[in-house]
């Protein structure tokens, strides 16, 4: 398998959104779209003439973010679409609407974060259940539509917090002991392979759809204040905010890492892509990643298992 950087050199130093290559004539899913890093995606790939689908659990903000959309980039193709990654029956909605149309681009961008412990609709720990389950089984649902489209890609967004752990195969879900920045970052090892696992699956199948992966470094979005929130923590709530405005970047920089991932000429299978700066801030270029989201074996034993858990088969051709 051809092992990508996600570019290197002088293609993505100082890349912008202004270097999209023109997406006129193609399709692009974003879950997740309604704010945040996946807004920004959803507005500029619809900038460069894309429609634009903004997949968002709730309907009042999804409509909100295509009315936005709209008024920022007049004359766009953009739609909302319901879509509840934390719902296996919402997700199969969903993929029901869009599959019979090629998608060019599918960004697989929504997440949670650090959480308190709860459970999905069918029975997951919720950082586990959205970030990778329901991410999972949408992406093989729609499988057929990508394969449909030339040069298609699945670009799924981890995070530099990965290193917080490696998947525990006894305890996928940490049902056995919670611990909530312990599950994201296993839930965020588990994007990266998933990636490495289509990557090679979509490689020995012989089909030109690229599965790729990419971070935001520390952007400045409303995922790091969530799970104080839920639980009315108001000075963490506060103290978290206040961090994010000094230390982090604007969500525009923060999604130039998932567009380049989506659209720049040469990004290869398996390749994860972040911020230039200690993965933090920047420009996107190549980003280091823990050997263990490079590990075969646990990528095929989590595969099994998210097979098993959602009920999605992957349908590839031989080659």
């Amino acid at each position: 398998m051809a092992a990508g950087t996600g570019g290197s050199g002088t293609r993505t130093r100082g890349w912008s959104a202004a270097r999209i290559p023109a997406q006129e004539g193609r399709t692009a899913v974003v879950t997740g779209a309604n704010s945040g890093i996946g807004y920004v995606a959803a507005r500029e790939l619809a900038r460069h003439g894309a429609h634009v689908v903004l997949a968002c659990r709730s309907e009042r903000r999804g409509a909100d973010a295509v009315a936005r959309l709209l008024s920022e980039v007049p004359g766009a193709h953009a739609e909302f679409s319901r879509l509840d990654l934390g719902d296996l029956a919402s997700v199969r909605e969903f993929a029901a609407r869009h599959v019979r149309r090629p998608v060019d681009v599918l960004l697989d961008n929504a997440g949670v974060m650090a959480l308190p412990y709860g459970r999905t609709a069918d029975g997951f720990e919720r950082q586990f259940g959205v970030n990778h389950l329901g991410h999972f089984a949408l992406t093989g649902l729609l499988l057929p539509a990508l394969l449909r489209a030339p040069g298609s890609r699945v670009v799924t967004v981890s995070s530099i917090l990965h290193v917080l752990g490696n998947l525990d195969p006894r305890d996928l879900d940490s049902a056995r002991h919670y611990r909530r920045w312990l599950a994201y970052g296993r839930s965020k090892t588990a994007n990266l392979l998933f990636t490495h696992e289509l990557a090679r699956r979509l490689d020995a199948a012989g089909a030109d759809t690229v599965a790729a992966a990419a971070h935001p470094g520390y952007a400045r979005t409303n995922l790091h204040t969530a799970g104080t929130r839920l639980e009315g923590r108001k000075a963490a709530e506060r103290l978290a905010t206040l961090r994010t405005r000094l230390v982090g970047q604007p969500a525009e920089a923060g999604a130039l890492p998932s567009l380049y991932a989506a659209t720049a000429p040469g990004v290869g299978q398996d390749s994860f892509t972040g911020p230039r700066f200690l993965m933090w801030r920047g420009a996107p270029g190549p980003s280091w990643r823990a050997p263990w989201t490079r590990d075969n074996e646990t990528a095929r034993r989590l595969w099994a298992a998210s097979e098993e858990l959602t009920g999605v088969r992957y349908e590839l051709p031989e080659a």
